[in-house]
């Protein structure tokens, strides 16, 4: 691998010219951060609207690129999906409903879009083909359409189940029962979407629990899905074949999201963030009380119950006194996306942070500890790293050198990490591409600058 300061030109992204970045040593950042909506949640408002029959209008949608590729997709299979003031409106076609779209699928840089529309469409008799940016076609697709091939459907991809791929919806769709090999709410998501179109009981089993809003979501739009903790792990059943109920739905805010702002008044001197509205399911939580065993000064205010949704606003200040911590390996999946970022405030920590079980990183838009391990060490902190776990030796309020100009790999939550991390490194941290930030975070220039954080873009 090269250093992160191989290429300072930056790279040509997917979306266009790269778009470099800088972050510079800030202080004081106060306000409020009102992040955008919850990806996760947006992905499968649209997706399960498109399959209810009726209209389900959406409010607080996040518009970041991801989620506008994944209307275009429920767009292209007959739904009409369209925003009319503050509101999407989504009149759904029904389960088992979805025609053939005339044209190639564009999933843009989401692995959560395209393996949720494969699973949803896996069961209904139309061929589809998927693609996606340069970073999405490296992503393997195999753990989605291995067992989307037991309900009967047939995959046609690239060599190592890659994209541009063919999906072939089975005829006779059978319902499965499948253990998932590695903890994956996109992997459990794909199977139950299946599993709507086929008769009987489809059923999957975790051994580890991941984010549960498809099973929530699926209770709320009227179908039957029951959830029992066995010896054998978590056992999800759903009732195939359910006729969909449209529904009213306010998307919370995003707690991935949140994770940048949060980060960054910990370890920004004389900082004072409030971050509203902002959802705390239990699945997708644990890097909040990760932070909190750290030291950090962070609290939970307004504790409240929305869409069946726990959801809080998070206080959060400038912690000087932070301590490295072994992160329990089984709160890797109700925080896999923010393993970037807790490893930026980790070197601002005192000692090792160590974060065991995390192998799932290595196949995100990126391979993420590479990525972070990379950047951190041009920027001044030693990371030991292997297969499935890393540690980053803490270098204290600081400590921490910065001056490197650091690859984002295409990568959103990369360039967001770095730039988080050159608020408080004694030299600025460049970014070499903050363009993919726009596919899950549009606002985030922004809404940071409004904080008082020192980010701008480079010519």
């Amino acid at each position: 691998m090269g250093s992160a300061s191989d290429n300072e030109e930056g790279v040509m992204s997917s979306h266009g010219e790269a778009i470099p970045m800088i972050a510079r040593r800030s202080s004081g950042l106060s306000g409020e951060a009102h992040v955008p909506g919850d990806k996760s949640i947006s992905h499968r408002s649209l997706i399960l609207g498109a399959m209810a029959v009726g209209e389900t209008r959406v409010t607080g949608l996040l518009e970041g690129q991801d989620v506008l590729d994944t209307a275009k997709a429920m767009q292209a299979f007959g739904a009409q999906v369209e925003k009319r003031g503050e509101t999407w409106h989504v009149h759904g076609v029904g389960v088992g409903g979805f025609a053939e779209p005339d044209g190639v699928i564009d999933c843009g840089n989401s692995g959560t879009g395209v393996r949720l529309i494969m699973g949803a469409m896996a069961t209904t008799p139309i061929s589809v083909t998927f693609t996606g940016d340069a970073s999405l076609n490296k992503r393997p697709m195999a753990r989605v359409t291995d067992p989307l091939a037991l309900f009967g459907a047939q995959a046609h991809g690239r060599s190592g189940g890659r994209l541009p791929m063919t999906i072939v919806g089975a005829t006779d769709p059978l319902p499965v029962r499948y253990a998932t090999p590695v903890p994956s709410a996109q992997v459990k998501s794909a199977v139950l979407l299946a599993g709507l179109n086929a008769p009987g009981e489809t059923v999957v089993i975790e051994r580890e629990a991941t984010r549960d809003h498809s099973e929530r979501m699926l209770n709320g739009f009227g179908a039957s899905v029951t959830t029992e903790d066995t010896p054998e792990g978590r056992v999800i059943t759903l009732q195939g074949q359910p006729e969909l109920k449209p529904q009213v739905i306010v998307v919370p805010r995003d707690p991935s999201s949140a994770a940048f702002p949060v980060c960054a008044a910990i370890i920004t001197e004389g900082s004072d963030v409030l971050v509203p509205n902002i959802g705390l399911n239990p699945t997708r939580a644990g890097l909040f009380f990760t932070l909190q065993e750290m030291g950090a000064d962070l609290t939970f205010e307004n504790l409240r119950e929305e869409g069946g949704e726990p959801v809080a606003d998070l206080r959060a200040r400038f912690s000087p006194d932070l301590t490295g911590i072994e992160v329990p390996a089984e709160r890797a999946a109700s925080m896999i996306d923010e393993y970037p970022v807790l490893s930026v405030v980790a070197a601002f920590a005192t000692g090792k942070t160590h974060m065991p079980g995390v192998k799932e990183l290595r196949v995100k838009e990126s391979d993420r500890i590479d990525a972070m391990a990379v950047g951190l060490r041009a920027n001044g902190v030693a990371v030991d790293e292997g297969e499935d776990w890393w540690t980053v030796h803490g270098r204290g309020h600081g400590g921490v050198r910065g001056g490197a100009v650091t690859q984002s790999h295409l990568d959103h939550r990369i360039a967001m990490s770095f730039l988080v991390m050159g608020l408080a490194t004694q030299e600025p941290v460049r970014v070499d591409d903050g363009g993919p930030i726009a596919t899950s975070f549009p606002i985030f220039e922004p809404l940071m600058t409004g904080l008082g954080a020192d980010i701008s873009r480079e010519s």
